[in-house]
């Protein structure tokens, strides 16, 4: 996976994968604008799509994330965070576990269109954390979504709730490196094996996505709508089979495929069905395909 960044005997190891920088996608820097009284509307969202920018997106200490709505969140709801399940402060979910609802304090850097950090945010807890079929974390912040616009004129960015569509145009904007990365769906794996962990119906991106260590929880933004379809999480670092740092693919009849130097990402489509009224999450709901404790 697209490891998290790693302190180790006073040096900075970076672990990921596709070292060659990358050409930024333009970025347009235009303010955060706002309407009504919900967190945010999707024709808003679409108006203002043509260049994804750094706005809503967030630093963690060794990750990136964004601040996400989902399609009917209203502005007095707690404000959630995204970001990669392998980036939670108390380290890697193991195969099969789901983290639900645990006290957290961890702070984000909050960035405005032009990748300028503009205040830290503070969670009150882990919502949601797996591993298993997919490669998320979810936290719920001690804000709503309208006092971060009141104060910092920033919204959040809305999860589409359709599924994503191959050859469809994405911008992977990275918190952390304060990056953007452009390319297209290239399609799905029906499964992605890396070391004990397999992950379900993944997005892979086309070559010019050099994702690298540190871009991991990054929202994947589709460039027609402003929405995210994904969260970056891995890539096949040096051609290794099924192994960590070396994802391989595996197909509905058992055969294994390895793209070496090509990256992943985790559908996010699923997750607004398993929230309710007030951010709440509930694996109960109808449509909720997340899996369970």
């Amino acid at each position: 996976m697209k490891k998290p960044l790693l302190v180790t005997l006073g040096a900075l190891v970076i672990a990921g994968t596709g070292l060659a920088a990358p050409a930024p996608a333009s970025a347009a820097t235009a303010p955060e604008t706002s309407t009504g009284t919900s967190a945010g509307t999707p024709a808003a969202a679409a108006a203002a799509a043509a260049a994804p920018t750094f706005a809503g997106t967030v630093s963690l200490s060794n990750c990136s994330g964004s601040v996400v709505r989902f399609p009917d969140s209203e502005d007095d709801d707690p404000a959630l965070v995204m970001s990669n399940g392998h980036c939670l402060e108390t380290g890697f979910p193991a195969a099969g576990q789901v983290i639900v609802d645990r006290a957290s304090t961890r702070t984000f850097g909050l960035l405005n269109s032009a990748g300028t950090r503009v205040a830290t945010l503070r969670a009150s807890k882990i919502a949601y954390a797996t591993m298993t079929d997919t490669d998320v974390s979810i936290y719920q912040l001690t804000t709503t979504y309208g006092a971060i616009r009141s104060s910092y004129n920033i919204s959040p960015l809305t999860l589409n709730d359709t599924h994503p569509v191959a050859g469809t145009g994405i911008t992977v904007v990275s918190g952390y490196w304060k990056r953007t990365y452009a390319c297209n769906v290239d399609g799905f794996a029906y499964r992605l094996k890396e070391g004990s962990w397999t992950w379900k119906d993944s997005v892979r991106y086309t070559s010019a996505c050099q994702t690298i260590g540190g871009t991991s929880g990054s929202p994947v933004v589709d460039n027609a709508t402003g929405t995210v379809v994904a969260v970056n999480n891995t890539g096949n670092e040096d051609g290794g089979r099924c192994t960590e740092n070396n994802p391989c693919e595996v197909d509905e009849n058992g055969t294994v495929t390895v793209r070496p130097g090509i990256n992943y990402a985790q559908e996010t489509y699923q997750i607004p069905a398993c929230f309710g009224l007030d951010s709440k999450l509930d694996l109960s709901a109808s449509g909720c395909t997340l899996p369970k404790p």
